[in-house]
């Protein structure tokens, strides 16, 4: 398979200390620190391991669009464990390949076993706008998909 290089890694685009919550949290203290940092997505954090990632899409389709006080449900109620991950060295092409096949927009980075940071679809866009092209290709489909020519 031919692998496109930009000359840019996942390191040279992720933040290294993204915003984290308890899994023990509320969806609503979750989505104030969310809106307090200007975040989409927080990583679970239980002592110093990630176990999971929360997004705003998570609060809105697991937790509000679900029967029962929203606000007291805890994020490790709703929050992603089956990880997608990248490392470090991957380009940043391939990380936005994953993200388009896994239709997520936020890839926590791993190396050597360890968590080192998280790369997001803004943060590859912001240092390679080219690359926007694929996502728009990627969305194209999918309105094709939902939107047949009648």
């Amino acid at each position: 398979m031919y692998r496109v290089k930009t000359g840019f890694t996942v390191a040279d685009a992720m933040t290294t200390e993204p915003v984290t919550v308890s899994p023990k949290a509320t969806l609503r203290e979750a989505a104030k620190i969310m809106a307090k940092e200007h975040v989409g997505a927080l990583l679970v954090k239980d002592k110093e391991q990630i176990t999971g990632i929360l997004t705003e899409q998570d609060i809105v389709r697991k937790g509000v669009a679900t029967l029962g006080n929203t606000a007291q449900k805890k994020v490790n109620q709703i929050m992603e464990t089956n990880l997608v991950r990248t490392t470090p060295e991957e380009d940043v092409f391939e990380a936005l390949r994953i993200m388009r096949d896994y239709n997520i927009r936020h890839l926590p980075v791993m190396h050597q076993g360890k968590f080192v940071g998280l790369v997001t679809l803004k943060d590859i866009l912001k240092i390679e706008p080219d690359l926007y092209e694929i996502m728009v290709e990627k969305i194209q489909l999918r309105e094709i998909e939902r939107k047949p020519v009648g």
